[in-house]
């Protein structure tokens, strides 16, 4: 981690000393500013961050053209704060935003434009609109497929999205085809024990697309469709992923043995599903608050296949 502190006093006395010398509308007040954002961002003070990108983008809605580069950036950072308070809609406009002016000044298969159209289908995928969430999502696809090399891993990010949203719309077998693909990339360009255990910011979209992910996701729509021997196969590969990489009580661990636990029970073998299940709550209840709601879906669960 950084040392923020120390950081926000470097860039506030550059901003003193700054405003100092320079007129209020210099594009090089707003950088001050935007670093002074970045900072708060960073250490998660989202109101002092928004407060500072709103003062650099007010300088250079003055003094830049309007459809300079660096205002689609300060739309963007703007945007991100916003999202990353939940303030979906907020988030959604400023983004629409970016896009905009990113268009007038990319060409249009430009791997930036396809960042933008993933951060409008992520938002759109946050507010469960998933109409609008696939469609922005396959425009990224449709730039990523024709800039990127065939085994980049912001493709495999694509591809997952994309599956994703047909997984929770109830479109099984598109998400699966997507799903396969990603992972036809992920076998190119990442180690198969690639795992969920970096979790910065910055890492978030390579994280969710990597082996272990893929086996799970498939193993959710394989088990959704009915094809439970291809779900156990798939959880199970994720489960073995997961407890190499993983520290034993990480909760995605329990998700995994619950996930087996159901296939089991809906196989019939209740007596595994049980063990499955038993675990699952032993890994959250390490894991996770005592009143966390996934440990009472768990044992919900086992209390089921006991009272069988």
């Amino acid at each position: 981690m950084g040392n923020y502190p120390k950081a926000l006093s470097f860039h506030e006395k550059d901003l003193e000393i700054s405003t100092q010398s320079l007129p209020p509308n210099d594009p090089d007040l707003a950088k001050s500013y935007n670093n002074i954002g970045v900072v708060h961002e960073n250490m998660g003070n989202y109101t002092e961050a928004l407060s500072s990108y709103g003062k650099a983008l007010e300088i250079r809605q003055q003094s830049l053209p309007p459809n300079h580069p660096d205002l689609a950036t300060t739309y963007y950072t703007i945007a991100s704060v916003h999202d990353s308070m939940g303030n979906y809609p907020k988030a959604l406009s400023y983004y629409e935003i970016d896009l905009e002016i990113s268009q007038q000044s990319l060409p249009t298969n430009h791997l930036d434009l396809a960042a933008s159209y993933n951060n409008i289908g992520l938002v759109h995928d946050n507010m469960g609109n998933y109409s609008k969430a696939l469609s922005s999502y396959e425009k990224a696809l449709e730039i990523r497929e024709q800039s990127s090399p065939s085994n980049q891993p912001y493709l495999a990010i694509s591809y997952n999205n994309v599956g994703e949203v047909h997984r929770k719309m109830g479109n099984y077998p598109e998400a699966l085809s997507y799903y396969k693909k990603e992972f036809e990339i992920l076998q190119q360009s990442l180690s198969p024990d690639h795992l969920d255990s970096a979790i910065s910011q910055d890492d978030v979209d390579l994280v969710n697309c990597n082996v272990g992910s893929v086996h799970y996701n498939m193993g959710l729509v394989y088990y959704n469709m009915g094809n439970y021997p291809e779900a156990l196969l798939s959880h199970e590969k994720a489960l073995k992923i997961q407890q190499e990489s993983l520290p034993f009580n990480h909760p995605d661990l329990a998700f995994s043995y619950n996930n087996i636990g159901l296939v089991y029970e809906n196989m019939g073998n209740d007596s595994k599903a049980r063990t499955f299940y038993e675990y699952a709550i032993l890994i959250a209840q390490l894991s996770l608050p005592s009143n966390h709601p996934d440990i009472q879906l768990f044992r919900n669960n086992l209390r089921d296949v006991i009272n069988k």
